[in-house]
């Protein structure tokens, strides 16, 4: 038995910071708007002073002006119809054609077999370079462009579909099986839900596809879009126009961010 005298236990204990945070990020709304407002005054300062030449960079006034009488004149809005309509078209048949494929490489072993191989080989090749040769196939018109964009949507769909089937948990699948449920209620109950997260990131991805390959379509051939409108803005020298235009581009991505985000707090409330 040890007979040594105990220390006494001090009274006045230092705090240690806690240091196991891991890094968590917390929201900074305050000082992501100051940021932005920052660079944007830096920016109207620059032009208002001759800095830079409004050829090269025009100021931010003058990009808002731009903006606001292409709205004013409906020139805008005719070009935006227009690329909206072939962004949904084909977003919708490349989206609808990846989930089935990507659903039916995840569930058979031979379509996985089949399809994989042509996936791989194919997904890297650039969309665009295959533009003029649609349009020799299909005649100058609305199909290439639809049939370019569905073809820049499918393969990141069919790779999302896939890992999120792949990434669904055996033992909910076996649980369903053993439930003596059908198929097709396994894949709509068990596995869809489970791979949903996954297909929804895809969608993120497939959207700003279809957003960059609906642009170098428009300006390839096309008479109204965006991307024709810029091109148009480009070889007069028109940078305010020019701007404005990518300016309502980068607004059409926030639109699109802000439906995905929609999208996934109402079908994946239950994580």
């Amino acid at each position: 038995m040890d007979d040594r005298p105990v220390a006494p236990t001090p009274t006045g204990l230092a705090k240690v910071a806690f240091r196991g945070g891991g890094f968590a990020t917390s929201p900074r709304p305050l000082w992501s708007w100051l940021g932005f407002v920052c660079i944007v005054a830096l920016w109207q300062l620059s032009g208002s002073l001759g800095w830079v030449s409004p050829i090269f960079l025009p100021a931010p006034s003058a990009i808002v002006e731009a903006l606001w009488n292409l709205a004013a004149s409906g020139d805008l809005w005719t070009h935006l119809s227009a690329s909206l309509g072939r962004i949904g078209f084909g977003w919708l048949i490349g989206s609808a054609l990846g989930l089935v494929v990507g659903v039916a490489m995840g569930l058979s072993p031979i379509a996985r077999a089949v399809s994989m191989p042509l996936v791989s080989a194919l997904y890297p090749v650039p969309k665009i370079a295959l533009l003029p040769l649609l349009i020799l196939w299909m005649g100058i018109g609305e199909t290439p462009k639809v049939f370019t964009i569905a073809a820049g949507v499918f393969f990141p769909t069919v790779i999302a579909t896939l890992g999120g089937v792949d990434a669904t948990p055996r033992n909910l699948v076996r649980m369903a099986q053993s439930f003596n449920l059908p198929t097709w209620a396994v894949v709509w109950k068990v596995i869809l839900p489970s791979s949903l997260p996954g297909i929804l990131a895809g969608f993120r991805i497939s959207l700003a596809s279809a957003l960059i390959l609906v642009v170098a379509a428009e300006m390839i051939g096309a008479q109204y879009g965006i991307g024709a409108f810029l091109l148009t803005a480009g070889n007069l020298m028109q940078s305010a126009d020019l701007l404005a235009g990518v300016v309502a581009l980068s607004a059409l991505g926030l639109v699109f961010g802000g439906a995905l985000s929609w999208m996934e707090r109402v079908f994946l409330a239950w994580r």
